[in-house]
């Protein structure tokens, strides 16, 4: 049984040598993880394209459910990353989001951390 071990570990690829990215020059920038977050990144990216968006607009766009999408921008909103708007049209609830000025900053450093990213490893 230990030779069978053995000869599969023998024909697995090696793993690459764990390389220490600063030590090589290849600064990583300390990503915003809150921002980095997949719907949390659509939600941001969505709002600094346009004014504002509402809350179906956004489910529509990120094709996501309301749970997940609530979750997600109360995170935002939390940070003072979003604003959030409620209102009613006749009896129908809306709620709207707009890009707060700190959202708004972040996103521009976020952009800028995934630039110096894609320049390092154009090396």
């Amino acid at each position: 049984m230990a030779a069978k071990n053995h000869a599969a570990a023998a024909q697995r690829p090696a793993r690459p040598a764990v390389v220490n990215r600063e030590a090589a020059g290849l600064a990583i920038p300390d990503f915003d993880r809150l921002i980095h977050e997949r719907i949390r990144l659509g939600i941001i990216s969505a709002l600094a394209a346009n004014s504002s968006l509402t809350f179906n607009d956004l489910k529509k766009l990120l094709k996501t459910t309301d749970g997940n999408l609530s979750v997600h921008a109360r995170k935002l909103e939390e940070a003072k990353y979003i604003l959030c708007s409620k209102s009613f049209e006749g009896r129908m609830p809306r709620t709207e989001y707009t890009l707060a000025p700190a959202g708004r900053k972040a996103f521009e450093k976020y952009l800028d951390h995934m630039e110096a990213l894609i320049q390092a490893m154009g090396r």
